[in-house]
């Protein structure tokens, strides 16, 4: 039983600790069963962690703005402990089949994804060897949280929780979030103990089977009080960790308390620096080519066009491959509401793709944060002449477009009903533009408005036109 177990608590048969503290009593009844003698150094003081996690919970909004999660789209967490028989280190290998699955089957603009590894992970393995091993996955839109980053941010942010018998797993179910087991190594755990109960009530991840069809009925069916005794079970004195800990700690060197209130430092959004170590590395560019399936939907005569785009992570071929996405699966997708028979397909690329290999089979050429874009567009039409356009971004809410005839199209987001800017990744507007000339349509059309569906979220575009020349 780890944690609570004679190996890590005696030496000699006497307590290596003056003070053990437990969250809850129902550690002090297995610490009883399982190691008497430290039983009587055991002081309940609630859980620290949880009790900022809780009081970070109102303050979710502005973590997923940080964390750069845009309207309609779902933050899912991936999180892994360490060990053997986590869902980093699963003999079973299921971990490369759902991060190719996160890739292949989540559409990027309807979905973000985050992982959240263990210290241990990064310090047993060491953290070139763990980005190695995620390096495609970053390509392909997956976040990596830093070893001290603000994992609480991220997890009080997220829609839903892939993980195993982990803390954090066991938080994320506390705090009413859905979770899914991708790893359960019940013969690792005290049956009697919170965390195992987790794996008897949890659903289990089944691997090889359509991972978005899974999510979907995680989300749909969850309850938020389904884990309503695993949070009662997280700390018997939730919000009062704090003082708790300070009168044992001062207890413990003799002094008396100060007179001030104690207190847990507010988790601060990451985007505000929060902790010194609470920086999240921004979305980055996806790397990997793109399947976009784009639908024109039918609209009155008078309002803007509306173009539905849904983009897929194309990360070639491999052990857990799966199709291509098609236009019918485009059709029964969640995000679109769109029929086969009208959807049209391109590949979009981003100039720095790892793999040049694939550049050629670009129609829509990408990059990002360039100094001089309507030069680069220029260039990048003349180095890769198979592509139709050259678009990139030039801000948060703003896409470049180089069209066929030398034309820019500069594409623009209104701010949303809130005032704040169009979170979506601006190249989405570069492929709305594309479909609409796939169409044959004048670009001169668009210049009262064009309307952008990506998931559940609707973006009104402002669009100029600069004559070549």
């Amino acid at each position: 039983m780890f944690g609570l177990s004679p190996e890590w608590l005696l030496r000699d048969g006497k307590p290596l600790a003056t003070a053990t503290v437990l969250s809850h009593p129902e550690q002090l009844t297995r610490l009883r069963r399982a190691c008497p003698p430290a039983a009587r150094t055991a002081v309940l003081a609630g859980d620290p962690c949880f009790d900022r996690l809780l009081a970070a919970l109102p303050h979710r909004d502005d973590f997923r703005r940080a964390l750069g999660v845009a309207a309609g789209q779902r933050l899912i967490v991936i999180n892994s402990t360490w060990g053997p028989r986590s869902l980093f280190g699963d003999t079973h290998d299921v971990l490369p089949w759902l991060l190719d699955s996160l890739a292949r089957e989540l559409p990027v603009d309807g979905y973000r994804r985050c992982a959240v590894l263990h210290p241990n992970i990064w310090h047993g393995h060491g953290p070139g060897q763990v980005r190695a091993w995620l390096r495609h996955a970053e390509y392909a839109g997956l976040t990596v949280v830093p070893p001290l980053g603000p994992w609480r941010q991220v997890l009080a942010a997220a829609d839903a929780v892939i993980g195993d018998h982990g803390s954090v797993t066991y938080y994320a179910a506390a705090i009413g979030t859905p979770v899914l087991l991708g790893a359960f190594p019940a013969q690792d755990l005290d049956p009697a103990s919170p965390v195992a109960e987790l794996g008897r009530t949890a659903p289990r991840l089944r691997p090889y089977e359509p991972l978005l069809t899974q999510l979907d009925k995680l989300l749909t069916g969850h309850h938020p009080d389904r884990y309503a005794q695993l949070s009662a079970l997280a700390s018997s004195a939730p919000g009062a960790s704090a003082g708790l800990l300070r009168r044992t700690f001062y207890g413990l060197i003799g002094l008396s308390e100060p007179s001030p209130p104690a207190y847990l430092p507010r988790l601060l959004t990451p985007a505000h620096g929060g902790e010194p170590t609470a920086a999240v590395p921004p979305a980055t560019p996806l790397r990997t080519p793109l399947q976009v399936l784009t639908h024109l939907s039918d609209r009155r005569p008078t309002a803007p066009p509306e173009i539905t785009v849904t983009r897929y992570a194309d990360v070639g071929s491999g052990p857990y491959a799966l199709s291509a996405p098609s236009t019918a699966a485009y059709a029964s997708a969640p995000t679109g509401q769109a029929t086969p028979q009208v959807v049209a397909s391109h590949t979009a690329i981003h100039e720095d793709a790892p793999d040049s290999t694939r550049l050629p089979l670009a129609d829509l050429m990408l990059h990002d944060s360039q100094p001089e874009p309507a030069v680069w567009t220029q260039e990048a039409m003349r180095r890769h002449r198979h592509c139709a356009m050259a678009a990139c971004v030039t801000a948060p809410d703003t896409c470049l477009v180089r069209v066929p005839d030398g034309s820019l199209v500069t594409l623009t987001a209104a701010s949303g009903p809130d005032g704040r800017r169009d979170r979506c990744d601006p190249a989405v507007y570069a492929s709305a533009l594309y479909a609409w000339y796939e169409r044959g349509k004048p670009f001169g059309d668009l210049l009262d408005g064009l309307t952008v569906v990506t998931g559940d979220a609707t973006h009104h575009l402002q669009v100029t036109i600069t004559p070549p020349g």
